[in-house]
């Protein structure tokens, strides 16, 4: 820790700092700015308290007198944390996002670096085996997590947090085998990053062209699409792209959805790199998560793998940044300061000069826009690797038939044919719990959310009512609370009523359910996908977590129930997420050697959309969903901002937002279409009531999108002008994919 003010021979003037306090402006103090470098934690007095801030310019232009500043108090940094890159990029952000700038730059840090600890605080901690663990495995004398822990340490120095990605709950046979003296703690290795011995896949002739499309554009930023169908071999292009960086001494930043992708990935990357690999996702303990975002910024990790936020993670020698199943909703945060990582890391690679890859089999229909505009250069996979042809779709009709528990006597069929020939099948159905309402057949009562005026979700096992809304919950009642009678009864169908339905259909194999409430605890998820890789026959029950790029190659019937209710929303997207979602799972079936076949059931099948995306796939379903955007005036063809607002006060709630549609009074005005700001509002949440807080939103439209930033610029000043009510929420969604 410095103290400036015992800097003589320092420049004296001021720094702006950003503060993590939800306010749309930084602030300025005293500093010596030879001392004091944009990039620094700092610590500063603020009103009667002292706050650790990051400076973000030096000099700044100021109305403000020296003698009406105060000093900084201590430079926590002896370098930055942040380069100038990521920090002029994370101002850029949170102009575009309209997100405040104390809280987007602090959301950049891990958390134990917004506490102001010293860097040197987090020491790495590595493993690797000795010389007698390395002959035990060989010899295989260990048994369990011990033989596991072995095997993954292979000939590799690996980091505390590679070890909890790869094999949760490591610690106990490391202390096992350390006691016996097969493992040691170690120091990091800094070996450069090298290819492992190994034979690499021949490449198809749809990748080879892919690949050497990328190469021979050569270094700098280019953006790609890599649209490739399930199983076609996306991640061996990213992994030989990976490896072009590596081999100049640079570094590549790989991004994924979901936590459930990371030990997939970290396996494809330690199997074909002795690397250092910096692994970044919200799990992690907040000293493994410092620790590895310190070793991204230090140049040591060759590799960054993370979910959304590890776009915020410094690159010193960049060479590529690949975004995995680039259309997924996930990369978009939904609360406090709403970025989308996608668009962020295209903002990165543009700042860095270096290439990005965009993968998907469904792409987002703004990505495709973009690549009919020139933005992008689109790269096509129109086969799988193992040239197997796509799985056949058998539609359902579910019109007049006998369901049991929701599936079909057809789809019984399927499975039970799948089960008797010894392979794998998977039931998707996009909701959790029992059954999404208890209904009392004697008077009509169902359990609703006091907080939300929504259905309450029963989950049978632990006899418990949930709302997936606000998370409120209430034990199961015996009988009716309206009029005593036991006559309750679970309408509809979630996850756990399927897995107990097919539990008791195929008593003698798993029946694995696998959605939200399942995989909670650390490593449940890669336990719960272990079970399946011996290849027996098995039943998966789960969630669109199974949906997003998992590798099962035992599965070969995939079983899609309950569709139907994205083919009606009020949200304009639900076509597009739709598509996507029966398209990504369908893909999860026949991508071995044995044929896979797919059942989805429906009560409308000739509904435009299934009926386009059936026929003519994605690419044919996109252009229907595109052709509707177009003429009506929607994203990729207008751009919007969304204020969402939310109070206990019903009428403070609504007092605000009419004031916030009068500051925007002189931008809603007549004129030609594509020269004017709509405003449509202020309206009721199409969820208005939430957690007992009432909500609220107003929705800014234009065909231009500097139209829109000039708007927002001259609108966020008379919002934060306004009067806030007591408990009011009030935030600006730009870009929104959720408009719930």
């Amino acid at each position: 820790m410095v103290n400036p003010a015992r800097r003589s021979d320092s420049a004296s003037g001021s720094v702006r700092v950003a503060l993590p306090l939800p306010l749309p402006q930084a602030f300025d103090y005293l500093a010596d700015t030879g001392v004091v470098r944009p990039g620094s934690r700092v610590r500063v007095p603020f009103g009667r308290t002292h706050r650790v801030g990051v400076v973000i310019a030096a000099d700044p232009p100021t109305t403000l007198a020296a003698e009406h500043l105060k000093p900084i108090e201590a430079v926590l940094d002896d370098t930055p944390l942040l380069d100038a890159e990521l920090l002029a990029n994370l101002c850029r952000a949170a102009d575009y996002w309209c997100g405040a700038i104390g809280d987007v730059v602090f959301g950049a840090l891990p958390l134990a670096l917004r506490e102001g600890r010293a860097v040197t605080d987090f020491a790495e901690e590595c493993w690797r085996a000795t010389i007698a663990g390395t002959s035990s495995r060989d010899a295989h004398t260990r048994r369990g997590g011990s033989a596991a822990l072995l095997e993954i340490l292979g000939d590799s120095t690996l980091s505390a947090n590679e070890l909890d990605s790869l094999l949760p709950g490591w610690r106990a046979a490391a202390r096992r085998l350390a006691t016996a003296g097969l493992i040691e703690r170690t120091a990091s290795s800094r070996d450069p990053a090298r290819l492992r011995d190994g034979a690499t896949p021949i490449l198809t002739d749809e990748q080879a062209d892919a690949l050497a499309t990328i190469l021979a554009a050569g270094d700098g930023f280019r953006a790609y699409l890599l649209q490739g169908v399930t199983g076609s071999g996306k991640t061996e292009i990213y992994l030989r792209l990976t490896e072009r960086a590596l081999q100049q001494g640079r570094q590549a930043l790989w991004l994924v959805p979901e936590i459930g992708l990371i030990p997939q990935a970290l396996r494809r990357l330690r199997a074909r790199f002795d690397a250092r690999i910096a692994v970044l996702h919200s799990n992690l303990a907040e000293g493994d998560r410092a620790r590895a975002w310190l070793d991204a910024r230090a140049g040591d990790a060759a590799i960054v793998l993370g979910t959304r936020s590890a776009v915020f993670t410094p690159l010193p020698h960049p060479g590529l940044i690949v975004v995995d199943e680039e259309h997924d909703a996930s990369y978009k945060q939904q609360e406090g300061f709403r970025y989308h990582a996608r668009d962020f890391a295209l903002l990165r690679a543009q700042s860095l000069g270096v290439p990005i890859v965009l993968g998907s089999a469904t792409p987002s229909l703004e990505t495709m826009a973009n690549v009919e505009a020139g933005r992008y250069t689109r790269l096509r996979l129109h086969r799988r690797v193992h040239a197997r042809p796509p799985s056949p779709v058998h539609v359902l009709d579910l019109r007049g038939l006998k369901l049991e528990h929701g599936l079909s006597p057809a789809l019984l069929e399927a499975l039970d044919a799948c089960i008797a020939r010894g392979e794998q099948a998977l039931v998707f159905k996009n909701r959790r719990g029992y059954a999404p309402t208890l209904l009392c057949h004697a008077c009509g009562w169902h359990a609703s959310c006091p907080h939300c005026e929504k259905p309450l979700t029963l989950y049978r096992g632990r006899r418990q009512l949930l709302c997936h809304h606000c998370g409120h919950s209430q034990r199961a009642p015996g009988a009716c609370p309206n009029c005593g009678t036991v006559a309750l009864v679970p309408q509809g169908q979630g996850t756990e009523r399927l897995e107990e339905a097919l539990g008791a259909r195929y008593p003698d194999i798993p029946v694995l359910r696998v959605d939200r409430d399942s995989t909670r605890r650390r490593g449940a998820f890669d336990t719960l996908l272990d079970k399946l890789a011996d290849g027996q026959p098995a039943i998966l029950v789960g969630t669109q977590m199974l949906a997003k790029g998992h590798d099962l190659p035992g599965l070969t019937t995939v079983a899609i129930v309950g569709v139907d209710e994205g083919l009606h929303s009020v949200d304009f997207h639900a076509g597009e997420r739709l598509a996507q979602l029966i398209v990504q799972v369908a893909g999860r079936a026949g991508r071995a050697d044995k044929p896979g076949a797919v059942w989805l059931q429906t009560h409308e099948p000739e509904h435009p959309l299934l009926a386009t995306l059936l026929r003519g796939g994605y690419d044919a379903a996109a252009a229907l969903l595109t052709g509707e955007r177009l003429a009506s005036g929607l994203p990729p063809f207008a751009h919007l901002a969304l204020l969402r607002a939310e109070c206990r006060q019903r009428e403070a709630l609504e007092g605000f937002m009419a004031a916030a549609r009068d500051a925007l009074e002189p931008l809603d005005r007549d004129g030609p279409r594509d020269a004017h700001i709509s405003v449509n509002g202020p309206i009721a949440a199409p969820m208005p009531l939430r957690a007992g807080r009432h909500r609220a939103q107003l929705l800014l439209e234009s065909p231009q999108r500097s139209l829109l930033r000039k708007a927002l610029t001259d609108w966020l000043p008379a919002l934060h002008a306004l009067p806030q009510p007591r408990g009011l929420r009030w935030s600006i969604d730009v870009d929104p994919v959720d408009l719930y």
